[in-house]
């Protein structure tokens, strides 16, 4: 089991249960959307933004982003983390079907899946030195953004790392930093080019 200090913000009770059997930390459910009402909640998140810092778990789904999207806008102070789950399409079993977008929410990711998640946000400490930043520049010369085939390398690149597709470039350059240097991620282009050719 996976100690943390910061207090880890999901969507509901079940990623909290989920949450419990793989991380000690404080664990605080959002009720989904009520988040956007809960002044009490609200208030506790930005205390512990503050104090001991938080980390934003939420489905990829657009709900999930959205949620994701509030909570980073009610804090004024602190540390926020955001960690994604992969897009992986199922659903769970206790649902009789799948949800909207057809996407598992957290308490459907593997355990395992969950802690790459962590570990790609630098939640879980990660040995390797980082060097050289990755950089929105370097997005921009190497196809991701801004350029006429940015939307499908962009696909391409969110998919090998097996993050969700409705990233903002923001997130995913934070997300490229915490879990590759500089040389990991010319070397992860390169294949990606290659595998484009092919």
């Amino acid at each position: 089991m996976i100690h943390l200090e910061q207090a880890i913000i999901v969507e509901g009770k079940y990623d909290k249960i989920k949450l419990s059997s793989i991380v000690d930390a404080v664990i605080i459910p959002t009720n989904g959307y009520g988040i956007f009402k809960d002044r009490e909640k609200i208030e506790l998140i930005r205390m512990f933004a503050r104090t001991k810092g938080i980390i934003i778990l939420t489905d990829s789904d657009s709900a999930g982003f959205l949620i994701r999207s509030h909570i980073k806008s009610i804090i004024t102070d602190g540390e926020i983390t955001n960690v994604y789950i992969p897009d992986i399409f199922g659903k769970e079993r206790r649902k009789a079907h799948s949800s909207a977008e057809g996407k598992l929410g957290v308490e459907g990711i593997p355990t395992q899946k969950l802690l790459d998640a962590f570990k790609k946000a630098g939640v879980i400490p990660n040995e390797k030195e980082k060097g050289k930043k990755i950089t929105k520049l370097d997005l921009y010369n190497d196809g991701f953004t801004g350029r006429e085939n940015s939307t499908k390398m962009r696909a391409l690149l969110l998919k090998e790392l097996s993050l969700p597709s409705l990233m903002t470039t923001n997130s995913m350059l934070e997300i490229i930093n915490s879990m590759m240097n500089y040389d990991e991620y010319r070397d992860l282009v390169c294949r990606l080019n290659a595998a484009k050719s092919d």
